[in-house]
């Protein structure tokens, strides 16, 4: 036997979650059943549970978009995996203590990395590394703006477009978290009071951003919109504010701003799996060398999984919440 979060109904509350007990898994030819060390809560998780995610599972379902584990069985015909490896699963189903996974969901990953960490390689820096390169053709020195500057997203960005050499313009909601993103790499950080289509061109040193990211929405969004230059797209990835993107014929007519949308999983399901692996195979060198770093607020046991829903769905906190299995 092994135990699995269950999610039995949407939007419930407290959550339909509950740990059971369920059937060991089995290997398959082409697949590895996969020990799971450690998955994070997303706010993707938090939408799958509340019913309003863009893909919901059929229900009862085992649930969790992201994680980290170990090549416990094999089955025939899996190449190059073997007993014992570390792999991120690109499958959905992660909180459990097994996974069966087809190798084409498969990411070997380089041994000695913190196991919290690497669970949450495969949604944030992703989007992050996606954003960064499939947009805007930047160059070093080129400035990139942002909202959310603090989610995991957000800081994924900030660490990735400096070791590119691209600079960032980033803001937040309070301003307590003006200096630690300082210190995480942050060329600029003010707040979401400040009007960038008046300051914008002298916060990036007489420049405009050539790429705005947006996780908020409303009036947020437009903000972003007004600090860019002619011609440059805002991608959203987002909406912790809920509120519907405000667009000025202006931004249109005048400025040929784009407005565009990115979504991870639909970029896996089409992208070559060399590319696919090729991406985590980059991203798994940063993080082995210091250059991505996740903060963590806390860490749950499996069983304690609506408590650690309950702490992820807080406002404020200083990181990621994860299970550990």
């Amino acid at each position: 036997m092994q135990t699995a979060c269950r999610l039995t109904g949407f939007g419930e509350k407290p959550p339909a979650l509950s740990v059971e007990n369920v059937a060991a898994l089995e290997p398959r030819p082409g697949a590895v059943v996969v020990r799971m060390l450690a998955a994070p809560i997303n706010p993707a998780d938090l939408n799958v549970i509340e019913g309003t995610y863009g893909e919901l599972p059929s229900l009862p379902s085992t649930i969790g978009n992201e994680g980290v584990g170990v090549v416990e069985r094999v089955g025939a015909s899996v190449g190059e995996f073997f007993v014992g490896q570390t792999v991120l699963p690109l499958a959905f189903g992660t909180w459990a203590e097994q996974m069966l996974v087809p190798v084409e969901a498969l990411v070997a990953l380089p041994e000695g990395l913190d196991p919290l960490q690497a669970a949450m390689l495969g949604v944030n820096p992703a989007t992050a590394w996606r954003m960064i390169h499939d947009f805007a053709n930047l160059q070093p020195g080129d400035w990139i703006v942002q909202n959310a500057a603090n989610s995991g997203v957000g800081r994924a960005v900030i660490q990735l477009a400096k070791v590119l050499g691209i600079r960032t313009l980033n803001v937040v909601r309070r301003g307590e978290l003006i200096e630690d993103l300082r210190a995480s790499g942050g060329d600029v950080v003010v707040t979401e009071d400040v009007d960038l289509r008046l300051e914008a061109r002298d916060l990036c040193g007489a420049n405009f951003p050539k790429l705005g990211l947006n996780a908020v929405g409303g009036a947020s969004a437009l903000n972003l919109a007004n600090a860019l230059c002619a011609g440059a797209p805002l991608v959203t990835y987002g909406a912790m504010g809920r509120q519907p993107l405000k667009i000025p014929n202006g931004l249109l007519i005048f400025k040929n701003i784009s407005f565009q949308g990115f979504w991870l999983r639909r970029w896996k399901e089409s992208a070559p799996l060399a590319d696919v692996r090729a991406m985590y195979e980059k991203l798994a060198g940063y993080l082995a060398a210091g250059v991505l770093h996740t903060p963590v607020h806390k860490v749950f046991p499996l069983d304690q999984v609506v408590e650690a829903v309950a702490e992820a769905a807080m406002e404020r906190r200083s990181g990621k919440v994860l299970l550990r299995m």
